[in-house]
């Protein structure tokens, strides 16, 4: 998450409306949130495997699938607060989305300070809960509720992708973690098998970065065939 609370806040707005999509980028920007949109549920769900957006407004009625596929589909590998935001307003629309993962519902005509308002519940909470423990592995710090890793007390300055492949890894230090686990993490539901050389490459970075030797690592372990390993340090 790149802020808590609201200013610098990556927000996903999936509608098909450009008047409301208009209202919202002009809003959320004056507020200091970053915008990103898609126009169709196909185009938000790739958004939302490529921005990690902190947050996602997300329309039922989408012209090609319709917003429930795009909120069924996001969480299966994600649990970025949902805003649905539709014209719907039956409670069974409700109860569906609910229970289908968003985390709010509201129903157009809507107030633009009570959305707000209510993204910035949303982001709260998530600061809240993300709240995790700082993770001491070795000379190896990771904060995660700030994203900030630290080497031997030198802050090591990573790409968000990178930040995302170690913090599974060392999330689940010990354990050997498949390349199909990883490309599902990190880079979310769009990606194939061949894609795994995307790994070697983003591994060989963070090696480069972490590793006194990158040729000996002894941070980050190759299972050949299966994955990797972030190895438990003393």
């Amino acid at each position: 998450m790149t802020a808590t609370g609201g200013s610098g806040a990556r927000i996903l707005v999936i509608d098909d409306e450009p008047q409301i999509v208009k209202l919202l980028r002009v809003t959320l920007q004056a507020h200091h949130f970053e915008v990103h949109e898609a126009v169709n549920g196909e185009t938000g769900v790739y958004q939302a495997s490529i921005v990690h957006p902190d947050l996602i407004v997300l329309d039922l009625g989408l012209p090609d699938i319709s917003g429930m596929d795009v909120l069924r589909r996001v969480r299966e590998w994600s649990r970025v607060p949902i805003i649905v935001l539709t014209a719907k307003e039956r409670e069974d629309d409700k109860i569906a989305a609910l229970d289908s993962g968003a985390d709010d519902y509201m129903t157009k005509p809507f107030g633009m300070g009570e959305l707000l308002a209510r993204i910035r519940v949303a982001l709260r909470h998530v600061a809240s809960s993300a709240n995790e423990p700082i993770l001491q592995l070795g000379g190896l710090k990771l904060d995660l509720a700030q994203r900030l890793v630290e080497l031997d007390g030198n802050r090591v300055k990573l790409t968000p992708t990178e930040y995302d492949l170690l913090k599974v890894l060392a999330s689940n230090a010990g354990k050997v973690i498949t390349q199909r686990q990883l490309l599902q993490q990190v880079w979310g539901g769009h990606h194939h098998e061949s894609d795994s050389h995307y790994l070697r490459i983003y591994i060989g970075h963070l090696r480069k970065k972490l590793e006194e030797d990158p040729t000996r690592p002894k941070f980050i372990e190759t299972e050949p065939g299966i994955g990797y390993r972030f190895m438990l340090q003393d």
